[in-house]
């Protein structure tokens, strides 16, 4: 086969991972594929990339169009391209992972090749078409990795959060419970928090004081090399 036939042949594509933070649970959003191959499986958002489009614009394009959903955070993963991956030919896959906020994780309803779109727990998800359990799985270990050393981990609880919230996230994502004292002790400490004025009343308890992540506090902290301690 000639140099030109197999690029040809070659097609890109962008899958996106979804995670949210739904009842203290991490949770990933996937979409039942409508059509072939794998119709009526369990798979990550996604699709073909457009001779027109750049990598990031059609993630973000694949996202809306199969959930109706945009991204608060939105970060390139890795790339996927074993043979054999897709049975619809050679197919390279651009991947990204997203995270929305808690309060913005009701059920989507499905689009574009989309027949249903549901959250999972990520310890309890069905089997996935394509290689798409190998892809989870990566950008599962990608999260945690990023949330012990980035601000990634705002990307998961509202604009304005008590320290309860920020605490549920950063535990639903390790997996592990942290002890409250000192989760507050450290992540107070390292001063990229604001408080604000508003109160939130969460349950019977007394009204929690709302913080907000300061970009620009953290940027001070990271030339120093200081990183989240947990």
């Amino acid at each position: 086969m000639s140099y030109n036939r197999r690029m040809a042949s070659l097609r890109a594509a962008v899958d996106v991972v979804i995670f949210a933070v739904r009842e203290r649970r991490l949770s990933v959003l996937l979409v039942k594929r409508g059509v072939p191959p794998f119709r009526g499986r369990w798979a990550i958002p996604g699709g073909f990339l457009r001779e027109d489009e750049g990598l990031e614009a059609a993630a973000r394009r694949e996202l809306n169009e199969e959930t109706g959903l945009t991204a608060s955070f939105l970060e390139q993963l890795a790339t996927f391209g074993a043979p054999g991956r897709d049975p619809r030919g050679r197919v390279l896959s651009v991947c990204y992972f997203a995270l929305l906020p808690a309060g913005n994780t009701a059920v989507p309803a499905p689009g574009g090749d989309a027949a249903q779109a549901a959250w999972f727990d990520v310890r309890k998800l069905p089997d996935l078409a394509f290689d798409h359990g190998d892809i989870f799985e990566y950008a599962l270990q990608r999260l945690r990795w990023k949330l012990e050393w980035t601000t990634v981990g705002f990307g998961l609880v509202p604009k304005r959060f008590t320290l309860t919230e920020l605490q549920q996230a950063f535990e639903a994502v390790l997996g592990r419970a942290a002890d409250k004292r000192n989760f507050r002790r450290k992540v107070l400490g390292l001063g990229v928090l604001a408080a604000t004025r508003e109160q939130k009343r969460e349950g019977l308890a007394r009204p929690a004081r709302l913080y907000e992540f300061s970009a620009q506090r953290f940027e001070k902290l990271r030339e120093r090399g200081v990183l989240f301690p947990f």
